[in-house]
C-alpha cells in the first residue's frame, strides 16, 4: 500500500489507538480520549452531524479525507466511515498528511485553471 494516509490509519488500528464508528467516536470525545476525528469522503452527512457537533463542543479537530469508506475499511480491516484517533503522534501526523494533500490538490487545480 503506497497511500501514506491509509497506511497510517492501519498502523493506528494495530496500535489500538483507533476507535471506529460514529457513536464510539462521540464516546471517545466525551471521555476526552480523542485527538482527531477523520471521516470518509462518502460518509453520510446525517451521521456526521452528531459527531461534528460533539467535536466542536470539545474543541477536537475533524478532517474529511479524500478516501472512500471502502478504501479506509480495507486499510483498517473493518467497515469504517468515521474514526477517532486517540494518540497525539498519530493525530498530528495524519493532520499534516491530510493538510498537505489538500494544499497540493489546490495548487494543481490552480495551475490547471490558470
Amino acid at each position: 500500500m503506497n497511500d501514506r494516509i491509509l497506511s497510517l490509519l492501519g498502523l493506528c488500528r494495530r496500535a489500538g489507538k483507533l476507535v471506529i464508528g460514529a457513536d464510539p467516536c462521540v464516546e471517545s470525545i466525551t471521555k476526552k480520549k480523542s485527538r482527531l476525528i477523520v471521516f470518509a469522503s462518502d460518509f453520510s452527512q446525517n451521521s456526521k452531524k452528531g459527531v461534528l457537533e460533539c467535536a466542536r463542543k470539545n474543541d477536537i479537530m475533524t478532517v474529511t479525507l479524500n478516501r472512500s469508506k471502502d478504501e479506509i475499511s480495507f486499510a483498517v480491516g473493518r467497515l469504517c466511515g468515521a474514526a477517532s484517533i486517540e494518540d497525539d503522534g498519530f493525530a498530528k501526523k495524519l493532520a499534516v498528511l491530510a493538510d498537505n494533500e489538500q494544499t497540493k490538490r489546490g495548487e494543481l487545480y490552480d495551475k490547471v485553471q490558470g
